[in-house]
């Protein structure tokens, strides 16, 4: 997933946070599953293409998918997230 989501530049760069024990409730039972969590550097305005990326691949049926507002970060590295993802192979 990560990969694909990067070499499609639906974000500048993907962390893969794993595996992490997640517990939570599913259709009335308490699961305890194994996941791993990607931390994903992308702009708002490629939010809705890579949710519909994580939905198409990702074999849970409701993934879970969250955008965390940026209050603040470094000029550079929020530059950086808007060059790599508005950059195309070609260029």
């Amino acid at each position: 997933m990560a990969r694909s989501i990067t070499s499609q530049r639906l974000a500048a760069g993907v962390q893969i946070i794993g595996p992490i024990r997640s517990l939570y409730w599913w259709w009335g039972f308490l699961r305890d599953e194994q996941e791993w969590q990607l931390v994903i550097k992308t702009t708002h305005a490629l939010f809705a293409a890579l949710e519909n990326h994580i939905k198409a691949n990702h074999s849970y049926v409701t993934p879970e998918i969250i955008a965390v507002k940026i209050a603040a970060g470094s000029d550079d590295y929020l530059g950086w997230i808007r060059t790599e993802t508005e950059r195309t192979d070609a260029s």
